[in-house]
């Protein structure tokens, strides 16, 4: 394969057809001082505004709580990371905005509050605003003067939001447009001052994009709704009916309603995935303090193995994830730059840079809320019994987790885009998928070569598994593209199978590389809990790799064809045998004795 370096990664993706190296991709153990500060400003804003809060947030009994919560973030910055100090932000960059969000991310109903204004409430004017609409609304969004509400999904609109029945109308007069429709699960809409409404005008066959004062009249809400999670979160029916917007209230020009949305979701979904981070950490935490001091036949149970390979767990994927989300982060901020330094627009550049890596926002997505639902799942069994009590924190977490698999696109609708972007891209020739297929296709008629290497280098054999994983994708989806043709599109099964073995090679990857990139810096011995970590992800990788190929080979060949890729899928998830329950016990000891999640704090 060939290797990838940041001269040549122009195109998301191509993790699957080259290798990339250890000093290419950044860890988040690298982030800056100034960074950090930023972070710590952050944490100690969460430690004393809101998690002290959290069941009367989650009560709403005082309707002022969380747009006065949203206020003192704004006062801090914290709503404008990303927005250039001309309106009021701080200009970080796009991995600091990351690592907030990773740290909101403990905040429960807070943290869909925050991301709704920061991000979909903030990023569509930033980033294709006009310099007056910039002026008039970025400097009320950064401070939270005004909060934000973003108005995309419809009662018969949601993975399909172009289909949204909203209509917005010319007045005679030509100088306002009539908004009439209808918006449900609206984020912020019960304290917004400000709305992002998408309607199409006339029978235009695309959606626009309108900024919406609530000042404006014409808009009116039902309750608020009664959801299972994020209790504390305001969501609501918005409807418009004749509602007045001026016509210079429209975002970017007519029908690129849907455009905005899709890349502005993009963001939002690898924020998503920096964004469950906080609340894994924490959770993990209270877990490993909860076994320490659970004490059942006269013993903690924390010394039990079962417990012992829970917590284990909570801690490998907690890992996996950050390393694969702050991995994408950088790589989209390292492509902004590349476009500025070329000559393109500030904002062009960081909507490109963005769309470049979508494949890798929607697996930071799909990642990053399974990795939650399963660290919260395994919470509640810490706690036993009283996990499943309202009075110990194991409960709310549950039930707020849940929202994360379906916001930002379902799961399911991420996995099928993935692929989707990737077989376009080959079309396209941006990616050389099919000629990197066919090589593998050839590699199978050959004699294997089961020689050992005796390298020595840091997870060299885990690097070499890697490599293989890649060509079992190859092989897999280069022959389903083959055989089914256009067709595959419509196979969401087999989609599906190939996006988990995407995500898995992604996860699996950014995990391992992590590590090296630790052990080259800090020696073997201090990185050796890291070193377990990655081998018994990539163990586990090896596994649903095997399980989903298998799948995807049954269920569209037969016969020789059949046999042949069977033969490959085993020569390609071939692994050295791995003590998983020592090196899982190995790493609950140190996450024991440190009392909490060590690997990373933000």
């Amino acid at each position: 394969m060939e290797p990838l370096t940041k001269n040549n990664a122009l195109n998301g993706g191509a993790y699957l057809i080259r290798e990339t190296a250890a000093a290419d991709v950044f860890i988040p153990e690298a982030f800056s001082e100034e960074q950090k500060m930023m972070a710590q400003a952050c944490q100690e804003f969460l430690d004393k505004e809101i998690l002290p809060k959290m069941e009367e947030i989650d009560s709403m009994q005082n309707p002022d709580l969380v747009p006065q919560i949203l206020k003192k973030a704004g006062e801090l910055g914290l709503l404008a990371i990303s927005v250039p100090e001309v309106y009021g932000g701080l200009g970080m960059s796009f991995n600091t905005s990351m690592l907030i969000a990773d740290i909101i991310g403990a905040a429960g109903s807070f943290s869909t509050t925050y991301g709704a204004h920061t991000g979909i409430g903030i990023l569509p004017v930033l980033y294709y605003g006009t310099d007056q609409q910039k002026e008039k609304y970025l400097p009320k969004l950064s401070n939270a003067t005004w909060a934000a509400c973003y108005c995309l999904t419809e009662p018969d609109a949601g993975s399909d939001a172009n289909s949204g029945k909203t209509k917005a109308i010319l007045n005679p007069e030509g100088t306002h447009y009539l908004i009439n429709g209808q918006k449900m699960w609206i984020s912020n809409a019960g304290f917004a001052h400000f709305f992002i409404v998408f309607a199409k005008v006339d029978e235009d066959k695309n959606l626009s994009a309108f900024l919406v004062e609530k000042t404006f009249g014409g808009i009116s809400m039902n309750e608020e709704e009664k959801k299972m999670g994020i209790k504390g979160s305001s969501t609501r029916q918005v409807f418009f009916k004749d509602c007045p917007v001026p016509v210079e209230n429209m975002l970017a020009e007519r029908g690129q309603g849907f455009k905005i949305a899709v890349n502005i979701l993009n963001i939002g979904r690898v924020k998503l995935g920096a964004g469950v981070l906080g609340g894994c950490r924490r959770i993990l935490g209270l877990s490993i303090q909860y076994a320490s001091e659970r004490k059942q036949f006269g013993i903690s149970i924390d010394s039990f193995g079962a417990v012992k390979a829970k917590l284990a767990e909570m801690a490998i994927k907690t890992y996996a994830c950050e390393s694969l989300c702050y991995r994408a982060g950088q790589d989209i901020e390292d492509r902004i730059a590349a476009l500025e330094a070329e000559g393109m627009e500030s904002n062009k550049a960081k909507l490109k840079g963005v769309e470049e890596f979508a494949i890798e926002c929607a697996i930071a997505k799909v990642h990053g809320s399974e990795v939650l639902d399963y660290v919260v799942d395994q919470g509640v069994q810490v706690y036993g019994g009283m996990g499943y009590s309202a009075e110990a924190p194991m409960e709310r977490a549950y039930r707020d987790a849940r929202i994360s698999r379906i916001y930002e696109g379902t799961n399911e609708i991420n996995r099928i885009l993935m692929v989707g972007m990737l077989l376009k891209r080959a079309m396209k020739g941006e990616l050389n998928f099919m000629e990197a297929a066919q090589k593998v296709g050839e590699e199978l008629k050959a004699v294997p070569d089961f020689s050992n290497s005796d390298d020595d280098a840091p997870l060299f054999r885990e690097k070499a598994v890697l490599k293989n994983m890649k060509k079992v994708f190859l092989m897999i989806g280069g022959q389903a593209a083959k055989n089914l043709g256009d067709k595959l599109e419509t196979e969401q099964e087999i989609m599906m199978n190939l996006a988990d073995i995407m995500i898995e090679i992604y996860a699996a990857e950014s995990t391992i590389l992590r590590t090296e990139k630790l052990i080259a810096q800090k020696g073997k011995d201090a990185a050796k809990v890291h070193v377990a970590v990655s081998q018994v992800y990539l163990y586990e990788a090896v596994e649903k790799i095997n399980a989903a190929g298998k799948e995807a080979i049954f269920s569209f060949t037969s016969g020789d064809e059949q046999k042949v890729l069977l033969m490959g899928l085993k020569r390609y998830t071939k692994i050295n045998a791995v003590n998983t329950k020592g090196l899982r016990r190995e790493i609950a000891a140190s996450l024991i004795a440190e009392g909490k999640y060590f690997f990373f704090h933000a």
